[in-house]
């Protein structure tokens, strides 16, 4: 079987492959010697395992065994439900998150609406012509949407931050919403026409309305194009804020690679959390993604290493990027839970577009 050039660049620059996409020369403007994640030319993993993206050859190592490979359909209905679009347009002081696909979730926090890696297109690609496409539509719709007062973007590619979105969103009713991102990633924004960024690196923090944002560490990489490789840098975040006049903390990593140094110490510095968006897709062959993408058990292990009350897996069901099927995420954390000692009320999948009342806690 072929791979298409098109498809091909299109899952590269999602998942890795880089030896000849990358070698970007630009300085990197934000560069601090004294932060290790940071170098000269962009931004790095800490662990200097965890140096990605791959080499291209790996790349095409991995296609290659890849087109012999017959990756069977979901077995689990992956059809989204109906969302309750009178709860999530509301404006009522509660606490709540509503999984729209992939890594794109609603988080509700008192009267504060925040939106994690907005995409609604068709196609995680740098086209719409190539690329792995939506097993489904979104669940909720842009124009279904409340209006988004904070966008969360944790790294800058395509499956995560999508041109077309991302321009919908800055035109909403009622003025643009606020959008954190990672050191560099604002300046895209800029080049697309949003101006409304506020871009943080590792450790930072602002607050916006009634909510504080922090950005943390968490293993992945970046690359937009075929030669910027690093430029920007990722991260994941904190979100603090009040609903019903108690304090509630979320956690989103976007994509990360599992390294018990960041987690441990985001627990440590936060004190736990009442509610994780964790990714649980996207994870095999485990050789190549090992380093970008945690597999269910490793989820798991965030969910303990930073103390939280309940987690959702997110990042599964959604686009057929790897070789795992669709829902072989879902019946994997099951088994790790098991494996672990953590409560299947603990960890939990939701269906596209099922809203978690969290005040008080829903019963997953």
């Amino acid at each position: 079987m072929r791979t298409p050039v098109g498809r091909l660049l299109a899952i590269a620059a999602l998942v890795g492959g880089g030896a000849l996409l990358t070698g970007s020369s630009t300085m990197n403007p934000y560069y601090d010697p004294a932060r290790p994640h940071h170098r000269p030319d962009g931004f790095q993993n800490v662990d200097p395992a965890a140096r990605v993206p791959r080499s291209f050859a790996e790349f095409l190592r991995w296609q290659r065994e890849r087109a012999s490979l017959e990756i069977p359909p979901p077995k689990m209905d992956l059809s989204a439900l109906v969302p309750d679009l009178g709860f999530i347009r509301g404006r009522t002081n509660h606490f709540s998150v509503t999984w729209i696909g992939h890594a794109t979730a609603l988080v509700q926090i008192g009267h504060v609406n925040v939106l994690t890696d907005p995409h609604f297109s068709e196609r995680a690609s740098p086209v719409q012509w190539a690329g792995p496409r939506r097993w489904q539509p979104p669940a909720v719709r842009l124009a279904e949407l409340p209006r988004i007062d904070v966008v969360l973007i944790s790294h800058n590619h395509y499956d995560h931050l999508d041109e077309d979105s991302v321009l919908a969103l800055n035109g909403q009713d009622g003025g643009p919403p606020l959008f954190v991102v990672p050191l560099g990633v604002e300046k895209w924004l800029e080049g697309v026409g949003i101006n409304n960024a506020r871009a943080l690196d590792w450790w930072d923090s602002l607050q916006v309305k009634d909510v504080t944002v922090h950005l943390t560490p968490v293993q992945h990489w970046s690359r937009r194009t075929l030669a910027d490789a690093n430029t920007t840098l990722w991260g994941g975040f904190v979100v603090e804020g009040t609903s019903r006049g108690k304090a509630r903390r979320v956690f989103f990593s976007g994509d990360t690679g599992y390294s018990r140094e960041h987690f441990t110490e985001i627990g440590r510095r936060f004190d736990g959390f009442d509610l994780a968006l964790l990714p649980i897709g996207a994870y095999e062959p485990r050789w190549f993604m090992s380093t970008q993408h945690v597999n269910p058990e490793e989820a798991v292990r965030i969910h303990r290493d930073i103390g939280a009350r309940l987690s959702v897996g997110i990042h599964w069901g959604t686009f057929q990027l790897t070789d795992e099927p669709l829902d072989q995420a879902a019946t994997d954390l099951v088994a790790a839970r098991e494996k672990l000692g953590v409560g299947s009320r603990e960890f939990v999948t939701l269906r596209h577009g099922q809203t978690l009342r969290l005040d008080p806690f829903d019963k997953p």
